[in-house]
């Protein structure tokens, strides 16, 4: 029996290849979720107008991999401090948010935001938001495992994200 988990942590691009490559996932689409404009494109979504954010759907098998265990990989690949985006995605399409399917997922997500914000390693306050998941919309064909069909081009984004990424924590942001 399987399981999912909705993440949303800037640019989806860049968010699939870490779960994706973990045991016991058994997908992982990228997609549009909570705003209010059904079945949007990607350019709808960056727009900016649709209430839409990117975000992953990952499909997993509980007894291989937890959801508490997704939670944590998904922190390593945000910047949970920034509500307007992440690294050099700006803007609400952009925005960190954890989208829970039950109470079970919220409970674990809360309890890892709080041991998050209480470990000192942000001096500023966790933002991610933790909602209740929406209707989940699969983007385009050309945004689906970004990572392997455009190897060059998903390296370039990575680096970019990882220079912000120290910039950002050296103040230079």
């Amino acid at each position: 029996m399987t399981e999912t988990a909705i993440f949303a942590g800037g640019c989806f691009w860049c968010m699939v290849s870490p779960f994706d490559q973990q045991p016991g996932i058994e997908s992982v689409i990228s997609g549009y979720t909570g705003g209010h404009t059904i079945d949007p494109t990607y350019e709808d979504v960056k727009s900016q107008l649709t209430g839409h954010t990117e975000a992953v759907k990952i499909t997993f098998d509980p007894e291989m991999i937890s959801y508490a265990d997704l939670v944590e990989i998904y922190w390593q690949q945000t910047d949970p401090t920034d509500a307007m985006g992440q690294f050099m995605d700006r803007g609400s399409s952009y925005r960190p948010v954890i989208f829970v399917q039950n109470e079970e997922q919220r409970k674990a997500a809360e309890a890892s935001k709080y041991l998050l914000q209480s470990s000192g390693k942000y001096s500023k306050p966790i933002v991610t938001t933790i909602e209740e998941s929406c209707p989940f919309y699969e983007a385009e064909e050309e945004h689906q495992e970004f990572y392997r069909k455009n190897p060059e081009r998903y390296q370039q984004e990575k680096v970019e994200r990882e220079v912000y990424s120290t910039k950002q924590k050296m103040g230079q942001v």
